[in-house]
């Protein structure tokens, strides 16, 4: 199965009440499929699904996969940092129809790079539905080495990575790995906006965005541009959103995000405490920006 070019790592809208906003889910599932997008990613960490209950995540998955309907790809978050329990979301996620789903390295408990292995080659025996690991240090205190990259690659099932470690180095090593693996069907996606472009270059298949919330047409075109060897396009749709790229990390993400899509007019809501509203500094820059590109 193809999971390249752009993913949305889709927000979760709240209503006033702090549900799950699924009318409001559904609406923007809809709005991205119009504006290009690949593929949508619910219940991730753009999902805040640090905060959302294991029976909100499970509802999540099936109203994205309900509402999709074959039309792009739908990607289940999946993840926990004990096993188990990630287990027990990748067989949902799998029941549930979803085309694969998005599993982060287990987080604080910091395992070795055999107990990752060992990690996901459970998850492969226990299932059949393709996975993608998440790899994002700066949030779960944990890299997943290129050795150990290359040694789950060949498991059945793991189809691909969503790199967001920012060594450029690294997205080299671990591409070139994978071809004297001759696992070249497994794809690196990548995990920051602004490295998707010169990840892309390296050999990437694509990119699993926050961006796309805001901006999914632009951020679409740039990375079918980049992916046809386009660049001249990509380049100019790259720099046309590299302020944006940049704004919405200026405070803890998805807050800015969230932001946006409520300038937007777009169903978003608050964010979970311990996650806080944009600041009002920071809300002006974000209200610039989108400004400049045309979004309200």
């Amino acid at each position: 199965m193809n999971f390249e070019g752009t993913t949305v790592a889709m927000v979760t809208p709240f209503t006033k009440d702090d549900g799950v906003d699924e009318t409001g889910m559904r609406e923007n599932i809809n709005y991205l499929i119009e504006n290009g997008v690949n593929g949508i990613l619910a219940a991730g960490t753009t999902g805040e699904s640090a905060t959302i209950t294991h029976d909100e995540q499970r509802k999540m998955i099936d109203i994205l996969v309900d509402e999709v309907n074959g039309r792009v790809k739908a990607i289940a978050g999946a993840g926990s940092n004990s096993s188990k329990e990630a287990l027990g979301l990748v067989q949902h996620a799998e029941d549930s129809g979803a085309d694969a789903a998005l599993v982060i390295t287990p987080y604080y408990n910091k395992p070795q790079q055999h107990g990752l292995y060992q990690h996901y080659k459970l998850l492969s025996e226990s299932t059949n539905i393709p996975i993608i690991v998440y790899n994002v240090p700066s949030r779960t205190g944990t890299d997943i080495d290129v050795e150990t990259i290359g040694k789950v690659a060949q498991l059945d099932g793991i189809v691909g990575i969503k790199e967001a470690n920012p060594d450029m180095d690294k997205v080299s090593h671990t591409i070139k790995r994978l071809q004297d693996l001759d696992c070249t069907d497994f794809a690196v996606l990548s995990g920051n906006d602004n490295l998707t472009l010169p990840m892309i270059a390296m050999g990437a298949k694509g990119v699993i965005s926050v961006v796309a919330n805001v901006d999914p047409a632009r951020m679409s075109q740039m990375v079918d541009a980049g992916l046809k060897g386009d660049f001249k396009t990509a380049f100019k749709l790259h720099y046309e959103l590299y302020n944006l790229m940049k704004v919405l990390f200026i405070e803890s993400n998805p807050v800015p995000a969230k932001e946006s899509l409520n300038m937007m007019g777009r169903p978003a809501g608050h964010v979970r405490m311990p996650l806080a509203p944009l600041k009002e500094d920071s809300k002006a820059k974000l209200s610039e920006v989108l400004n400049d590109l045309g979004l309200i």
